[in-house]
């Protein structure tokens, strides 16, 4: 093979591994449903994408709150620190994007693992 192939291959590769390592990760979180009611939550299978649009109407206890839209009222598992530091109320309008946890133990039980919360 001679120098001029070689150039043109290692060009070419070079040029596919920069686009490559260019690509914008994908954000997980970006990455949702449309706005699901907690009536339709309920009824969805485990792991499922949601993103709920209502109230955190109060805390359950060890970052458990139970969220309410105009459909109903479900758990919503929310990490500390996605609070951002913000107080909320009952009245304060909050979207939360998560997913569907479903627990069989001791009996059925339908929670959303929340990973951002939107003001």
């Amino acid at each position: 093979m001679n120098i001029f192939m070689k150039t043109i291959i290692s060009a070419g590769l070079v040029t596919a591994t920069t686009a490559v390592m260019a690509t914008p990760a994908v954000n997980q979180n970006a990455i949702t449903a449309k706005v699901t009611t907690v009536k339709q939550a309920l009824s969805l299978k485990d792991d499922t994408r949601v993103q709920l649009k209502g109230s955190v109407v109060k805390s359950i206890g060890d970052e458990k709150y139970q969220f309410r839209d105009h459909t109903g009222s479900i758990t919503v598992d929310i990490d500390d620190e996605l609070w951002q530091g913000k107080a909320v109320s009952a009245n304060t309008p909050v979207t939360l994007i998560g997913e569907v946890d479903i627990d069989y133990k001791p009996a059925k039980r339908v929670e959303i693992d929340v990973d951002s919360v939107q003001f």
